[in-house]
């Protein structure tokens, strides 16, 4: 089964994201196994960036708004790729503060989901929708539609 990593910098505070993230992990609980790690923030990004690194684990893809953008079916193209060549996959999200350089310089890959910002407890909900919306891609669901 897919191993998948949210590695993430903050606690969500609200609880209506804390579900919403919940409920997208229980979705994906039969596509792949989610394991979220929270990280402590820090004032210091380069101090953060040693967490974020140490918690990674194969594939690292860092959310930046330099990244490419994809639409959901070539996001789904890329995680079926890793899937099938047996890659755990890393999503990283930084703090309210970004990431630093060399986090963004280690990843893998750069995905942007907007030129706009959002924050960043939103932006667990919102990719775990779209990792949940992927997997539903390559398996053939009608929930894309």
């Amino acid at each position: 089964m897919q191993k998948i990593y949210f590695v993430v910098v903050g606690k969500i505070k609200e609880s209506f994201y804390r579900e919403a993230v919940a409920e997208y992990v229980k979705r994906l609980s039969r596509f792949a196994k989610i394991e979220i790690k929270e990280l402590p923030e820090a004032t210091d990004l380069e101090r953060e960036a040693d967490d974020i690194l140490q918690a990674c684990r194969g594939y690292v893809i860092a959310l930046a708004v330099e990244g490419e953008k994809l639409s959901s079916e070539r996001l789904a193209k890329k995680l079926q790729t890793l899937t099938d060549a047996g890659k755990e996959v890393s999503f990283v999200i930084g703090s309210s503060h970004g990431l630093a350089e060399r986090v963004k310089a280690a990843a893998d890959y750069k995905l942007s989901f907007s030129d706009m910002t959002f924050p960043h407890q939103l932006m667990r909900v919102i990719l775990a929708e779209q990792v949940y919306r992927a997997f539903m891609i390559n398996a053939g669901s009608t929930y894309h539609k």
